[in-house]
């Protein structure tokens, strides 16, 4: 495993009964990039999704993070590793503020157990670190708005400030353009660019126009195997993926 590569999969597979969800893979993330991984529906890419943050155990194959073998390490234990995940379906507390989210968020970061008995006092040295995710995110001036009352893309700017509450050093995202509408999209694509400055990011996405503006490097999955990899200019220009995506070679761009 190269120094330059954070996360790395060797002959990664999962299998469901006889049906061979995803076979083989073999995957490098390089640090500091953003890496996009893709294919048309069924292809594999939640459950090869799943697999690297631990919420599936593999049938095959090795998970690498930073040179160690995390293919048996449970989901807590990466998260501790620097290794975050976002959900597709927005995963926050719907009716604490946006400045508690992420205050929970900080203290599982601590490693101390969930202080919801104790007196609100008791967390306010949490307060800065929490303000300060919630500028960055841009949502300093709703700290203290309940979240249930956001609209949808507000709702995954926050879950993007309790991921990075962990301070993870690889940030993986599943479909954080799902739901979200045009001018919501530019705000979580501008979002992801920014936080990506310190950061690795693996993500999921169906939106190919986000993928092209965002990704470092693409990796296709069709019928759970890897189609292609390379940049966007590259993958587009592939037919196969052509073909994978559209049937007939038309329309990819």
């Amino acid at each position: 495993m190269s120094e330059d590569d954070i996360l790395v999969t060797e002959g990664l597979g999962k299998s469901f009964g006889g049906f061979a969800a995803v076979s083989d893979v073999n995957l490098k993330v390089r640090r500091g990039s953003i890496h996009a991984l893709i294919g048309p529906n069924g292809a594999g890419k939640t459950t090869c999704f799943n697999m690297l943050t631990k919420f599936v155990a593999p049938s095959f194959g090795r998970i690498l993070f930073n040179g160690r073998d995390i293919t048996r390490t449970r989901p807590a234990d990466v998260a501790r590793l620097g290794l975050a995940r976002s959900f597709q379906i927005s995963a926050i507390f719907p009716h604490l503020t946006a400045l508690e989210n992420v205050r929970v968020a900080l203290q599982r970061h601590r490693g101390d157990s969930f202080d919801f008995w104790r007196s609100k006092n008791a967390l306010t040295p949490l307060n800065a670190r929490a303000l300060e995710l919630l500028d960055q995110v841009g949502l300093g001036d709703w700290a203290h708005s309940v979240a249930v009352e956001f609209p949808y893309g507000r709702k995954r700017a926050l879950e993007i400030a309790t991921t990075l509450a962990l301070d993870p050093e690889m940030l993986l995202l599943d479909e954080p353009m799902a739901g979200l509408g045009l001018e919501d999209i530019e705000r979580i694509a501008a979002l992801i660019r920014r936080v990506s400055a310190h950061r690795t990011i693996l993500m999921v996405e169906h939106n190919l126009q986000v993928v092209a503006d965002l990704s470092d490097r693409i990796t296709v999955l069709t019928r759970g195997r890897v189609l292609a990899e390379g940049d966007y200019r590259a993958i587009s220009a592939n037919q196969q993926v052509r073909q994978a995506y559209m049937g007939d070679g038309h329309g990819y761009g």
